[in-house]
């Protein structure tokens, strides 16, 4: 029986691209840049994206393809009998733990859908938008229903397989989601004042630039890239032996950051029209845009449009979260897919019912004082993505080796890849100090 796979070059890149891109794309990034100093931390992030991102990814799709496996197979298979399959059970535990909390979030983006659409947000003003957006909180079964159609929506490309769900829908959701972006980013440079917007988002201030900034955008293009969780692995095994890696994996990192900057050049310009400052993170999402959309001419229209943007983003990210689990089920427990499927989806949506229960003012569902919600947020953010990616990286340069990695990146010696040297170094020393850097900046803020 013959393993599925992406049949083109183009599928790779809009599966993995449309993994790294989601919400944290549209929203994270932005706050993150205006609470670092704008264009400064813009370019120090570029920097770390193309220095660091791409050998790290590298090094996880090197894993993924010369097993032809999922992240517990791959290392089963790499090293036998040791602990190193433990990485892989990681993997497919923090997906289950992101899509959990992350699924919650989407479920709000059609909610906000059915609001602009509803045209809900006319003549409100931001603290009547905020009150009306905690008590949507506090319906809890209305969470639940957004977030139970959003999974099924994800479970519904999953379950059709590599070739004929993630690739074929991906093909179609990644270009779209630069379409939408390009409308909203052209409405927001033709605002009055939006040239400040801009000049703030890439005329980097080098003043600006501190150890607090390097850690963040460390933290920024780790985090993206969906680097540590295992989706690399799944989607590097459904890479076609004679495709080119590196090139793969440069143009995944070059679509992620695109459509981030894309995501800043809507935001930041509409912000400063409007004099608001963009570093409200979620509250910027579903509180302060629907309030300049609502005083924006056409805002009815692009409010619409950026939440239909959001939505497309959140659910090329919940594919290949959804994926992992499901191509651990298939390979590893021998399920059919589309029981696999259902099992996965059932599986997250037992743990987000909490999650999203969890966000209700009066609520009892917490751990050490946080919402379940922001629990697993903090487990998955700060301790289990960088624990998988600095494991992954010290398995590559330290366990698989050089030679055995030279010879998966250049196919075999049939491409020539003048900076293989310079990326294996980067995975063997450089990538482990940025990632542990990460690791300990997390519990210490």
């Amino acid at each position: 029986m013959s393993r599925d796979g992406f049949g083109s070059k183009l599928g790779i890149i809009a599966a993995a691209a449309g993994s790294a891109v989601g919400l944290g794309n549209i929203y994270r990034f932005p706050c993150e840049l205006g609470n670092n100093g704008g264009g400064a931390f813009l370019l120090v992030y570029l920097l770390i994206v193309l220095g660091l991102g791409v050998p790290v990814m590298l090094s996880e799709f090197v894993i993924g393809r010369k097993t032809q496996k999922n992240p517990i197979g791959a290392f089963k298979m790499l090293k036998p009998k040791s602990g190193w399959p433990i990485i892989g059970y990681m993997g497919v535990g923090c997906a289950l733990v992101i899509m959990a909390f992350y699924s919650t979030v989407a479920g709000w983006t059609l909610e906000y859908i059915v609001k602009a659409v509803g045209n809900q947000f006319k003549d409100k003003d931001l603290a009547t938008i905020e009150q009306e957006f905690t008590a949507f909180h506090d319906i809890g079964w209305k969470n639940v229903l957004w977030q139970g159609i959003f999974i099924f929506l994800t479970a519904f490309v999953v379950f059709k397989g590599v070739a004929d769900g993630i690739e074929k829908y991906s093909k179609v959701l990644m270009p779209l989601l630069v379409v939408i972006l390009m409308v909203l980013a052209i409405r927001s440079v033709t605002l009055p004042g939006a040239g400040d917007g801009l000049t703030f988002l890439f005329k980097p201030d080098f003043s600006k630039i501190t150890g607090s900034v390097l850690i963040s955008a460390l933290g920024q293009a780790f985090f993206s890239l969906s680097m540590g969780m295992g989706v690399l692995i799944t989607y590097g095994s459904y890479i076609k032996k004679d495709d080119n890696m590196t090139t793969s994996a440069l143009s995944v990192t070059l679509s992620d950051t695109l459509i981030a900057v894309l995501a800043g050049v809507v935001i930041f310009p509409a912000a400063f029209s409007f004099g608001v400052q963009p570093t409200a993170g979620m509250g910027l999402v579903f509180n302060t845009l629907p309030m300049i959309f609502n005083q924006m001419a056409g805002g009815y229209y692009f409010c619409i449009i950026f939440f239909v943007l959001l939505a497309v983003a959140a659910l090329t990210s919940t594919i290949s979260l959804l994926e992992v689990i499901v191509a651990y089920l298939v390979e590893e427990v021998h399920i059919k897919r589309r029981w696999a499927t259902v099992i996965a989806a059932v599986a997250c949506m037992a743990v987000g019912v909490f999650a999203s229960l969890s966000l209700k003012s009066n609520t009892s569902l917490t751990i050490g004082g946080k919402s379940i919600f922001d629990s697993l947020d903090f487990v998955s953010s700060n301790i289990l993505l960088p624990l998988g990616a600095l494991f992954i990286v010290i398995f590559v340069g330290w366990i698989m080796g050089k030679s055995k990695f030279f010879e998966e990146i250049t196919n075999g010696g049939q491409l020539k890849l003048s900076l293989k040297g310079v990326i294996y170094f980067i995975i063997k020393y450089l990538a482990p100090i940025a990632i542990m850097v990460i690791f300990i900046s997390g519990f210490i803020k």
